[in-house]
């Protein structure tokens, strides 16, 4: 029986996705942008709410609060209404890929985000975890 057990585990790994065994790195993309006057342009926003696969209006909103500034989508691109350096925006983007990006299990950037009733939850398609996310 055990010997039959080895088969069928053996089968099931040989059925499984390859790119569940990868472990490549996924890389956040670092912040393009300028000021102009007393505003941050953020050029490449779209591009990295697009590669989290995540609307655009969530994460803005995360990071506007998280910044505690004023801002929007104008143009396609992020228009913040105060100087803020590039490296505290890379760093709330980092926040917000942690806590809705990226598998709390495995670490892999493969999520959804569901919503059931009044809870959201990231779904992790690459290993199956579910785990609840607070202020979605």
């Amino acid at each position: 029986m055990a010997e039959e057990y080895e088969q069928l585990l053996d089968k099931a790994l040989a059925e499984m996705p390859e790119f569940v065994f990868e472990k490549h790195r996924f890389e956040i993309p670092k912040v393009k942008g300028h000021l102009q006057g007393n505003k941050t342009v953020i050029s490449n926003f779209l591009q990295i709410a697009d590669l989290f696969r995540r609307r655009p209006e969530h994460m803005l909103k995360y990071v506007l609060k998280e910044l505690a500034a004023p801002g929007g989508i104008r143009s396609g691109q992020m228009i913040l209404g105060s100087k803020i350096p590039a490296s505290k925006i890379n760093e709330k983007i980092q926040k917000y890929a942690n806590e809705f990006v990226l598998c709390g299990e495995c670490g892999k950037p493969d999520t959804q985000l569901e919503k059931e009733k009044t809870v959201t939850y990231l779904k992790c398609t690459a290993c199956g975890a579910k785990n609840v996310v607070k202020g979605a």
